[in-house]
């Protein structure tokens, strides 16, 4: 794996975990804090998968515009698509007043990266 993949892995890891801490807190859970790492991580997914396979790097949050580049070379992610959507939505909608994440968004956003970041890191070589 290159360098620049595992760096991309590892950062993605960090969201996963803050996403999992966030959504494990007992009193006071961040879900708005969820859904952000939960995209932050699904999209450094994606890019550590362009990355190894030499595919230009797109400045953008929009995961669905993410597979988009990745479908040729993995068309069973198709099957994503559905759950990248309402991901990429997450990157700003609850980060500003107006919107807030509630469990059902958060357990939705969870569900989503978790399936995503398990597929992209068996394709890399890598434990679950």
């Amino acid at each position: 794996m290159k360098p620049s993949t595992r760096e991309r892995v590892a950062k993605a890891e960090e969201d996963y975990l803050a996403a999992l801490d966030l959504a494990r807190r007992r009193k006071r859970p961040l879900w708005s804090g969820v859904c952000f790492h939960a995209q932050q991580c699904a999209e450094k997914y994606l890019k550590a998968r362009m990355e190894e396979a030499g595919l230009p790097l797109q400045r953008t949050h929009d995961l669905d515009e993410l597979l988009n580049h990745i479908l040729p070379l993995e068309p069973l992610w198709s099957a994503f698509r559905p759950a990248l959507q309402t991901l990429t939505d997450y990157a700003v909608d609850f980060r500003y007043p107006g919107h807030t994440a509630n469990k059902s968004h958060a357990r939705q956003a969870l569900v989503g990266c978790k399936s995503l970041r398990r597929e992209v890191r068996a394709n890399l070589g890598l434990p679950a």
